[in-house]
Order: structure tokens, then sequence, then C-alpha cells
């Protein structure tokens, strides 16, 4: 059953070459989130294509896709919608927000205020959203695609830890080499368009509600008891590290667990591996650490941490 997933991974893989130019790995993280129930936190440059990426995702499982760009004066109302009186009915109607999608894209989540971002905790953790009182389940499936700009860049506000630790990765968008740059120039000259991604032949390969089967087939990939310790010493490490302040937390080593059984699937594997676990250990924690500041003046981030720990623990056979 897992063979079939390795196949459905290697379509996306095409399928998504045919919009975005290299993030391979933010492509895999990306599909391997969407199963897991996971939300991603999409980090890098302007203009490095992460909203392309986003979108092309939607278009990849048909999925509806909705964009909130978030600003220092947006409302959690402008997220999650309202209750608005109506004259003419003498009634109170929900207005649904634009959070009431599929695939959400949050667009420079770390402009908006700390009161508007946490207005997507509930949603995150619950697929739902309390307006006036009322509990209101968003559609299925539901997943958060936020992006942001580096901290250091201007009007941005740093993301509080609880909403961090509700993405299952933090995928770091860098800037293509330069074959891949050339390409994307190449393909801009013979009239790519990125608003309109059905001129480049995206097709979907899946529709949602495939997803459910999907989760079932990843359900059965097995762990093993030294795997399952290896997860928990990870996350023991982090918090006894010398380079950190703060640790992975028990969600962390969960999602690990969640994200790794998934990446075997996709692999074509029933198993999960160590090298599994340590693939993802980067985007799955590097989010929910805070490095000390000592470590930070020795030129460490949270990767290199790992890399160090990782060396340090020993591998299940």
């Amino acid at each position: 059953m897992t063979e079939s997933l390795q196949g459905l991974m290697q379509s996306l893989r095409e399928q998504a070459a045919r919009v975005v130019v290299g993030q391979d790995e933010a492509i895999e993280l990306l599909a391997i989130a969407l199963i897991s129930r996971g939300h991603v936190l999409l980090e890098g440059a302007p203009g490095t294509a992460k909203t392309l990426i986003a979108k092309t995702l939607a278009g990849m499982i048909a999925a509806q896709f909705g964009r909130i760009q978030f600003t220092p004066d947006l409302m959690p109302s402008d997220v999650v919608g309202t209750v608005v009186y109506d004259l003419q009915s003498s009634r109170f109607n929900l207005k649904r927000g634009p959070i009431f999608t599929q695939i959400l894209l949050a667009d420079e989540i770390n402009r908006a205020p700390a009161k508007t971002q946490a207005a997507l905790l509930e949603a995150m953790e619950e697929r739902q959203v309390t307006i006036d009182g009322d509990t209101q389940q968003l559609p299925q499936p539901f997943m958060v695609i936020a992006t942001q700009n580096p901290v250091e860049m201007d009007g941005t506000y740093p993301l509080p830890e609880a909403q961090l630790d509700r993405f299952l990765f933090k995928v770091q968008i860098d800037y293509l080499p330069l074959a891949q740059e050339i390409e994307v120039l190449r393909r801009t000259h013979d009239g790519f368009d990125s608003q309109d991604l059905a001129a480049t032949g995206l097709t979907p390969i899946l529709k949602p509600e495939h997803l459910p089967h999907i989760r079932q087939i990843v359900q059965t990939v097995q762990v093993e008891d030294g795997v399952l310790k290896y997860i928990a010493a990870i996350a023991e490490a982090t918090r006894t590290s010398p380079d950190l302040t703060l640790g992975a937390s028990t969600r962390a080593s969960v999602a690990l667990l969640r994200a790794s059984k998934t990446r075997a699937a996709l692999y074509g594997r029933n198993y999960v591996s160590p090298d599994d676990i340590k693939a993802i250990v980067p985007p799955t924690l590097r989010h929910r650490v805070i490095l000390r500041p000592e470590a930070e003046i020795e030129g460490l981030n949270a990767d290199a941490v790992f890399k160090r720990l990782l060396s340090r623990l020993e591998v299940p056979r």
C-alpha cells in the first residue's frame, strides 16, 4: 500500500516542477504536512516564491484556496469573521471570514500584531473558530501555510512561542542557485505567468476527499520501540542542551512521530527508519527551540545545534 504513496509523491514532485523551479524539499515537506494534518511556516526574503509554492500545493490537490494578507492594522474579525445585524430581516447573520477555506495562505503573518496572530490558534489546533460565542467548524481538510519575512526585517513582529508550536514545520526558503535562477528567467522570457497556473499544465493529482484513505495507510506504518525511544531522546537532548534555553515540547515529539511515519510511507516503506527522523528534525524543531545568546555569538543556529545533538545520540538498529 505504501508503494502507491511513493508514486503519489513522485507525481507531486513532477507537477510542482511545472510551476516552481527548485524548492524540492519545501514541496516534499508541504506534502508530508498535508497528510499529517499539520501546518507549515515558510520563512524567506521577499520574492523567493513562498506564495507560489502555497498556490501550487492547492492546485495539485484541487483544494479551495484562500489568502489573507497580514498587515499591522488587521483585526481578528478580519480573519475569522463577525456577526452583523440585518435591518431588513431584523436578524443577526454570520459573516464568515477568509479563514473558512481548505488551504489558507497567511501571507506575511509576522507583520500583524500578536492579537491578530492569536486568532489563528484555535483554528490551527481544533479546526474550528469561535465567533460571538458560537463555535463554527472549518472545512476539511484545513491547512495553514503561513509566510514570514526574516524577523530582523523592518515592520515584523516575532510570533509567540505558543503559535510557533502549532506549526508542524518551519521551512526556510533560500535564494536559488545560479543555474535554477537562470531557468526562472528563461521561463519568464517564454511567457510564464505565476497568476495563471492552469497555463503551465498544472493538474490535480488527488482530491481532498482522498486524504482520509491516505492517512489510514500512513497509520499502518510500523514504529519499533527503539525508534520511539530515539524520538524521545532527541526531545530530551534539546531540553538539556547547554546551547538552548528552550527545548522541544511534548507536542514536538508527537510531531516528529507523525511526520516520520508520513515520510516513510511517501518513500514506499511500511516502517520508520532513523533516517526518516533525522531528515525531519530540523524543520520540525527549529522553530520550537530558543538558542542561548552564547551559542549565537559562537555562530550557531538551531540546525547546527541539532546536528551536534544527533551526533551524540545512539542510533537504533
